[in-house]
């Protein structure tokens, strides 16, 4: 009986000499019609598939050299190190420093990717917000999300030198912000723009509109915890609490 590596040979020469492969091209080299053997070939191997062309071409781990996004592209197929297109997309996403909207994500991995962003998002896995009239999809982890919409905002052009020195400094001073003093300040602003003012700002800070109307409540009635972000009791107990009396 022929050692498997020698049967498999002519395909990892095959692979070597065009990059990615399709299953009828797998299937000519191994002389056979059943995709069943030609997984069977593959599963001595360390292979992935593409993300793009429904997962249509197949290559080594070995042979893809990934840019900086992670990604590769050959014969005109996609792959990532990340793997499928809906972990590709949830990583590229959760690395952007202002997030992705559809047709820049879709720009950076050369497929369509609403469907994977709306099943992310309806996965809990992503998160998004309202921006300028589209979904911008940003991490789903709080800190790294608001992070990202300050990065958004600093994107945006302005004709007005002035306006957009003061859009920057008032990004960088949001930034460094504690939980209540973001929720405070956000409630501040709503308070001034009057009507409507809790949904505005939400979009801009990237909050929940309740957030808003939590911070602004609390400024008009004084109810600011000044030497602490949380209200007393909050947070972990100490260590000699949580053990059970003896």
């Amino acid at each position: 009986m022929r050692p498997i590596r020698c049967v498999i040979q002519p395909l990892v020469d095959l692979f070597h000499r065009s990059g990615a492969l399709t299953m009828p091209e797998m299937k000519a080299v191994l002389g056979t019609q059943a995709d069943l053997t030609v997984f069977r070939k593959l599963s001595t191997l360390s292979y992935q598939t593409s993300y793009s062309h429904r997962g249509g071409f197949y290559t080594l781990k070995s042979i893809p050299r990934f840019d900086a996004h992670g990604l590769w592209t050959c014969r005109g197929a996609w792959f990532s190190q990340h793997g499928t297109l809906l972990d590709t997309a949830a990583a590229q996403v959760e690395e952007a420093s202002a997030g992705y909207l559809i047709a820049e994500l879709e720009g950076l991995l050369h497929v369509p990717v609403k469907d994977a962003l709306r099943q992310l998002f309806q996965a809990d896995r992503l998160d998004r917000v309202v921006f300028q009239g589209l979904y911008l999809y940003t991490a789903k982890e709080r800190a790294r999300q608001q992070e990202q919409w300050a990065g958004r905002q600093a994107l945006e052009p302005m004709l007005d030198p002035r306006q957009e020195e003061l859009r920057a400094a008032r990004v960088l001073f949001y930034s460094l912000l504690d939980e209540q003093q973001r929720r405070l300040y956000a409630g501040l602003e709503s308070f001034n723009l009057g009507h409507g003012g809790d949904r505005l700002l939400a979009e801009v800070l990237g909050l929940d509109e309740q957030t808003v109307a939590r911070g602004r409540r609390e400024l008009l009635a004084g109810e600011v915890q000044r030497e602490r972000v949380r209200k007393a009791g909050g947070g972990r107990l100490r260590a000699e609490k949580k053990r059970p009396p003896s």
